[in-house]
């Protein structure tokens, strides 16, 4: 696409943000996976009719056919604008997984679904003593007729209490190795015996939950793939989870967002924190690795255009990503200062009828930083990236 294309497709994306992210929506989005299902399904069902609510599938299950410097564009321009974040755990989870190894009938059942957003997933891996050593895992599906009888336990399950449909891996060999003998199962939240368990994060806002299996039946005709081999398809699926955790565009919006912090607030000295050599030098510093980010991230995208995966360069995305936005989120709290100490869940969910006692970029600066804190943990931990980098991609 010609440079003059592009321009025109950037005005129409901004066109397209102007028109349908309201300031309600964006005070909304701020509460990230805390966001409400309600205002998550407004700006999903907008983004959908637009016909952009899959820059990354096929064309034939609903893509749009972007090339990489549409999809920059795009996801440039919404994260900047501050949109919520479409949800992941359909559109960049399990949509892939469905329309890479599902059956035609799982296909033509559930992918319209996550497409509209109708229906919302979450993501049933992590288990209590088996997070990022996820081939430990112990929920077990056994065989009984045409159903599997699912028993076992997930933690830090994101979206549990919203969610209509979990897709799980649960083991169903127990005497084979440790990555063989688990298969793939999606679970309908309504099933008899699924019970979910709020767990109220150190951000103080409930985005996770526990998930609790007992006898639940679930049809053999919702596995995906082959029996015993979901190991391949969980390998799959964190791979594209890893390369959508670096967050970018976010990343560039904190930075721009810290720069107009650094000219409102005060340094301690008589000036502002903009003259301060010794913060401005870390926001730089912090800047210039996001800038290396982005050159990685291409090359991530062209890897997915080419190949249809990521590779292993996801996991390089993925661990300097998180760091970025944790030393980011540190930065804010170091700017703000005093303002940052009153940690009211009702004023960063907006439900307090009193004012803040600071600037309204301060409200939210601890909550964000204590939860960005397991950015480098979930998806698999920044530590279990490097032995995959040293395995995979260096060869030790």
């Amino acid at each position: 696409m010609s440079n003059p294309d592009l321009a025109d497709f950037e005005k129409q994306v901004q066109g397209f943000i102007a028109e349908h992210l309201t300031p309600d929506l964006t005070k909304a989005a701020a509460l990230g996976f805390g966001i409400s299902r309600a205002d998550g399904e407004r700006w999903h069902k907008a983004v959908f009719n637009q016909g952009w609510i899959a820059p990354d599938w096929p064309v034939e299950h609903g893509g749009t056919g972007w090339t990489m410097r549409q999809k920059q564009i795009y996801s440039n321009a919404a994260a900047l604008a501050g949109a919520p974040m479409i949800m992941p755990f359909g559109i960049d989870m399990v949509g892939p997984v469905l329309y890479s190894f599902g059956s035609d009938a799982q296909k033509a059942e559930h992918l319209p679904k996550i497409l509209d957003g109708s229906v919302w997933w979450c993501q049933g891996y992590s288990e209590p003593g088996s997070g990022s050593d996820l081939a430990s895992l112990k929920t077990s599906a056994v065989r009984d007729g045409d159903d599997y009888v699912v028993n076992g336990q997930k933690i830090w399950t994101t979206n549990a209490h919203k969610a209509d449909w979990i897709f799980a891996l649960v083991r169903t060999d127990a005497d084979a190795k440790p990555q063989r003998g688990i298969s793939f199962l999606l679970i309908d939240m309504k099933s008899p015996g699924v019970e979910v368990k709020p767990i109220v994060s150190i951000d103080g806002m409930h985005h996770l939950n526990q998930v609790f299996f007992s006898d639940v039946r679930v049809p053999v005709a919702n596995r995906i793939g082959e029996e015993n081999l979901g190991w391949t398809y969980a390998k799959f699926l964190l791979a594209n989870e890893r390369a959508g955790i670096a967050n970018v565009a976010h990343s560039e919006r904190l930075v721009k967002a810290l720069q107009e912090i650094t000219r409102a607030e005060k340094d301690g000295y008589g000036g502002t924190l903009s003259e301060s050599n010794s913060f401005m030098t870390d926001l730089a510093n912090t800047d210039v690795q996001l800038q290396a980010l982005k050159a990685l991230e291409a090359r991530v995208v062209a890897s997915v255009e080419e190949t249809g995966a990521p590779g292993d360069e996801a996991s390089m995305l993925k661990i300097v990503g998180t760091q970025v936005q944790q030393t980011l989120e540190s930065l804010r709290v170091e700017a703000v200062g005093n303002y940052s100490l009153p940690f009211e869940t009702d004023l960063i969910r907006g439900e307090s009828n009193l004012p803040a006692p600071g600037p309204d970029y301060a409200v939210s600066a601890v909550s964000d930083m204590n939860f960005g804190r397991a950015s480098s943990i979930y998806g698999g931990s920044n530590e279990i990236q490097r032995n995959v980098i040293a395995k995979a991609v260096l060869g030790l």
